[in-house]
């Protein structure tokens, strides 16, 4: 498109200055000739008073001189004879005999072509009765005198006037090819899997509209996928959860085949969702950051608890809760939060005995905000293979999914996840949510101490 206004732009003012620079030409030249041949006519004319007196040659010669044509040699002058006087004649004539004698005889100026030049002829009545033709030479640099130089100015500024209307044609279409390339370059972006990229809507207005739908379809596209992704998220909730209700149930059922079958079956269930979460859970790591609209975490808190709390109760647990009373804000989605809850009350369930208490505690700091969650189980005889196992394959009983999902979570603020031993004296989780991506995260060994003690 550049280009093309460019050319454009080029063949018009090119034109132009064809049709206006070409005749202003030939009329410069046309204006060079007339003022040489009009200079011509008063040096001719300045010899008529000295014929109108006398026709002597020697005085004529004197009238010829004086002027500047004849200081030059440029001036002829040629009077017929009569009866009573001779032939004058004064200089080298340039026309030839038939164009002197034609001017005599009609008495007419004229100007004639001649080698090197013109000639005006300017007939002149003398004393004697007869009509004298002064010839004055114009040579041709005369005639076009400064005509060069014109042509040269008119060259340039054509030249100028192209050069011109160039530059501004390449800006303009430099505004015009920018937001374009602005807007090709952020869809080639989109569709890389860029979902925060956006267009400055500036340029033409045509542009701008273009900028305004790309912006509004990239937004578009954002929402599904987070929809898509809460959706993903609310399946979690409501498959995992009751899964994990189911397996403890299975524990009712003793021994025999069809027991052993209902509870491999449950275990193969519950392993093919918690693979539908982890790739969904992916999915929405490589596109977004987690938790970009924030939540109330106590609101979870509550909300979570009174789930778990049901199945606590038929299993004889204490159940404890504190700080969730007011509202805590945090840097992550409800439905990331919620999860991440679901999994560590979830290896609560799974990996202790029925009748284990445990308690949820919310503290909240200037800059981060921690979430506690301990029993009073056999606890956890290696923290850092726990860890380990939300990278992979936990063991029996265990998906490997529960901390991994609270770990992405914590990292996803920019904290991390720790695993300890609780005041209750089993196991500590301990999930560290960082309000500012750029908070630092102090070692979980530097924050047990004050917050036991708290406890």
């Amino acid at each position: 498109m550049r280009w093309a206004l460019i050319k454009v732009s080029l063949a018009v003012t090119a034109m132009v200055v064809i049709a206006f620079a070409v005749p202003l030409g030939l009329v410069v030249k046309e204006l060079a000739r007339d003022r040489a041949l009009t200079n011509a006519e008063r040096q001719a004319a300045a010899i008529g008073p000295a014929l109108a007196i006398t026709t002597d040659r020697g005085e004529l010669e004197r009238a010829i001189a004086s002027t500047q044509a004849g200081a030059e040699s440029r001036i002829a002058l040629r009077i017929p004879a009569t009866a009573q006087s001779p032939a004058v004649g004064i200089g080298t004539p340039h026309a030839t005999d038939a164009a002197l004698h034609t001017a005599s005889a009609y008495g007419e100026a004229a100007t004639v072509r001649v080698p090197g030049g013109y000639a005006l002829l300017q007939p002149t009545a003398v004393s004697s009765g007869t009509v004298a033709v002064v010839e004055v030479f114009v040579p041709d640099d005369d005639i076009n005198r400064g005509v060069p130089t014109a042509w040269l100015v008119l060259a340039a500024v054509g030249i100028g006037l192209i050069v011109g209307s160039v530059a501004i044609a390449d800006r303009l279409g430099t505004r015009m090819v920018r937001p374009a390339a602005r807007l090709a370059g952020a869809a080639q972006r989109l569709g890389e899997g860029d979902l925060a990229v956006r267009v400055p809507e500036a340029g033409p207005s045509e542009l701008r509209s273009a900028a305004a739908a790309f912006n509004a379809m990239a937004d578009q596209v954002v929402e599904l996928l987070a929809s898509e992704r809460e959706l993903a998220a609310d399946l979690s909730h409501r498959l995992r959860t009751p899964l994990t209700v189911l397996r403890l149930n299975t524990a009712s059922l003793g021994e025999g085949p069809a027991a052993d079958q209902t509870r491999a079956a449950v275990a193969q269930l519950e392993r093919e969702v918690d693979q539908i979460i982890r790739a969904a859970r992916e999915q929405r790591g490589a596109h977004t950051a987690t938790g970009a609209a924030g939540c109330d975490a106590a609101e979870v808190i509550r909300e979570r608890m009174a789930f778990w709390s049901a199945l606590a109760e038929d299993e004889g647990r204490e159940v404890r809760s504190a700080g969730a009373e007011r509202p805590v804000r945090v840097p992550v989605a409800r439905a990331e939060l919620a999860a991440a809850l679901d999994a560590m009350l979830g290896n609560v369930f799974r990996h202790t005995p029925e009748g284990t208490a445990f308690a949820v505690d919310v503290h909240r700091g200037d800059d981060a905000v921690i979430v506690l969650v301990s029993d009073a189980g056999p606890g956890v005889a290696d923290p850092a293979a726990a860890l380990r196992r939300g990278h992979g394959a936990g063991g029996q009983g265990s998906t490997g999914l529960g901390l991994d999902i609270v770990r992405r979570v914590a990292e996803s603020t920019g904290g991390d996840l720790a695993v300890g031993r609780s005041v209750l004296g089993g196991a500590e989780i301990r999930l560290w949510l960082a309000l500012s991506p750029h908070t630092s995260t102090p070692h979980p060994t530097h924050r047990r101490t004050p917050l036991n003690r708290h406890r």
